[in-house]
């Protein structure tokens, strides 16, 4: 009796400059950094045992190693081979992370920006050729709007590191004139934080990877609820340092840009069904966790009557979990019809 063939291993993948997740339809949910780090001399090589290391360990250990991220601004960073290698080593880790078995057939729906160009998504699908047996790519809010089921008269708003995704879905694949992508996202906030520090307390020493997790861990816009101490060093001795003016203002630098693309995409609703899509409007991504985001996005439309902004349930989850449901939901036979596929070369 011949044996029923497996399942094929399902996988959404959620590509970032920042950090990737992958979920797969047998139960799988990880997060790891987007880095890979390569030995600098002899010593590092002692040291990790191993030709690279990717994820957080990799940046613990910068001291020692070649930092390479192999995305920026949500695509591959650029068309040489060192970013080649570092983005097919960080895949093949994000699919290793979903714990294939021998002989699976390895399906991924992967999110890229908004309006990435053919070039970018063309880069990725040549690398994603090598490691799975099909491959999509789409963009990341129409990821996150098929897991909410928020496909027409909504408006998603993707705030990752690299890119500002946003994106009007009006019951359709989105065209290229309902989807912006703004080029000011969490990696722009981390480095006007890191500026502001450094000129406000010379004395404090600070770096970007620092300014990161300042930025995760108290960022918010508008009025201060709390003040923001935070313990630094200074000249190498611990102190604390009161930052809630700069976190405020690097925060609050990527607003005026959200609302102005946000005024020009309701435009592209249907008079009739502006007021539901201003009803309807999403953050997600790591920049909504930015408290106090939600309110004055709406402060800033109000001129437009009434506007509701949220944040999905699970911002960081949410773009690679709409990925898998789209996998497990549409036929492979029907994933041309939504965006750039690439299969094996036999």
């Amino acid at each position: 009796m011949k044996t029923a063939e497996r399942s094929p291993l399902l996988l959404g993948i959620d590509l970032g400059t920042s950090r990737t997740m992958v979920l797969s339809n047998r139960g799988a949910r990880a997060m790891v950094r987007s880095v890979v780090g390569y030995p600098k001399d002899i010593i590092g090589v002692k040291l990790m045992h191993q030709a690279h290391i990717i994820g957080e360990e990799a940046l613990k250990r910068q001291s020692y190693l070649n930092i390479h991220y192999p995305l920026e601004d949500g695509v591959l960073k650029e068309a040489n081979d060192q970013a080649a290698e570092s983005a097919k080593l960080l895949i093949q880790h994000v699919i290793n992370l979903a714990d294939p078995q021998p002989g699976d057939r390895i399906y991924g729906v992967l999110g890229v920006p908004a309006r990435a160009s053919m070039f970018n998504k063309n880069q990725l699908l040549k690398i994603t050729q090598e490691l799975l047996d099909l491959s999509m790519v789409v963009s990341e809010p129409f990821m996150a709007a098929y897991e909410i089921d928020q496909l027409n008269n909504a408006i998603m708003i993707d705030i990752g590191a690299g890119t500002t995704d946003i994106c009007a879905m009006k019951g359709s694949i989105p065209s290229g004139d309902e989807q912006v992508t703004v080029l000011k996202a969490g990696n722009y906030i981390d480095l006007v934080l890191e500026n502001l520090i450094r000129d406000n307390y010379p004395e404090v020493q600070m770096t970007n990877n620092l300014a990161r997790k300042i930025k995760e861990q108290y960022g918010f816009v508008g009025a201060p609820t709390e003040e923001v101490i935070v313990n630094v060093r200074i000249a190498g001795k611990p102190g604390t340092c009161n930052l809630t003016r700069e976190v405020r203002t690097a925060c609050e630098t990527v607003v005026s840009e959200i609302v102005e693309h946000l005024q020009s995409l309701i435009k592209v609703f249907d008079p009739e069904d502006q007021e539901d899509a201003l009803r309807n409007i999403y953050l997600t991504g790591g920049g909504a966790h930015i408290r106090g985001l939600d309110k004055m996005i709406c402060q800033q439309m109000h001129q437009y009557g009434e506007v509701l902004v949220r944040s999905v349930p699970d911002p960081d989850f949410c773009g690679g979990a709409g990925a898998l449901k789209l996998a497990m939901e549409l036929p492979p036979q029907y994933w041309e019809q939504v965006g750039q596929v690439s299969r094996p070369v036999k």
